[in-house]
């Protein structure tokens, strides 16, 4: 017994040092491979992709994707409570029907990085962990740069570069406004909206998305974030 609680020690202390040092890693290196992108493969779908480095991206996108997603993202702690608390209160009075969720890019960035889409409370704990570390390690700067590489935007496609090439025939350096709303508009649900032509849905959101972006821009934690 005392030889298996040893070997059970160890096993956790080693994958505990694994991901740790994986974490810190991807600091400066982009991931490999995530979870979402080998379902992409398993699926059918393949797996197209670009990573580009933050001078690389456009300001345009990486504000549509404040102004779309998360537009405390510049000064929380990777957790939105009033959002979170908000969406509680929604489900608790909305049972059966479908949750409201209130999720920050930085746990979104958690979530496609290190784990699962399926929903469950285990994986929601684990997405709170790896939240807490990245905001720790990483910072605002490389959590935004990895939403606009790792972010799944089209059937088998992720990432801002891969999805300007794929709908606009263009690097992403070279996207208008109009055009990066129009991609962060599609990430919540890539398999169902239209970027190019957009849908009725994506052309009005992204134009909320860039009034948005207009109101933003002058935010004094925003504005040193992106420049």
């Amino acid at each position: 017994m005392k030889r298996l609680w040893k070997l059970i020690k160890r096993t956790f202390l080693i994958l505990f040092i694994g991901h740790l040092v994986y974490i810190i890693a991807l600091k400066w290196i982009n991931p490999p491979i995530t979870v979402t992108q080998i379902n992409s493969l398993i699926e059918g779908h393949g797996l197209h992709r670009d990573y580009i480095s933050w001078d690389e991206m456009p300001k345009s996108a990486k504000l549509a994707a404040i102004a779309s997603e998360d537009q405390l993202f510049a000064s929380h702690n990777g957790f939105d409570k009033k959002q979170i608390e908000k969406a509680l209160d929604f489900n608790d009075k909305n049972e059966g029907r479908k949750l409201r969720g209130a999720s920050t890019i930085s746990q979104q960035v958690a979530k496609n990085v290190f784990l699962w889409q399926k929903r469950s409370w285990f994986r929601k704990g684990l997405e709170a962990y790896f939240t807490f570390m990245i905001e720790l390690v990483w910072g605002k700067e490389r959590i935004l740069e990895m939403y606009l590489n790792v972010s799944e935007t089209g059937i088998g496609t992720f990432g801002i570069e891969a999805a300007s090439q794929r709908y606009f025939n263009k690097p992403a350096s070279k996207l208008t406004q109009n055009e990066a709303a129009r991609i962060v508009v599609n990430l919540p649900n890539p398999k169902k909206y239209r970027v190019n032509p957009p849908s009725a849905y994506v052309s009005k959101r992204a134009g909320w998305v860039e009034r948005q972006m207009r109101n933003l821009q002058s935010n004094p934690e925003i504005k040193k974030l992106l420049e």
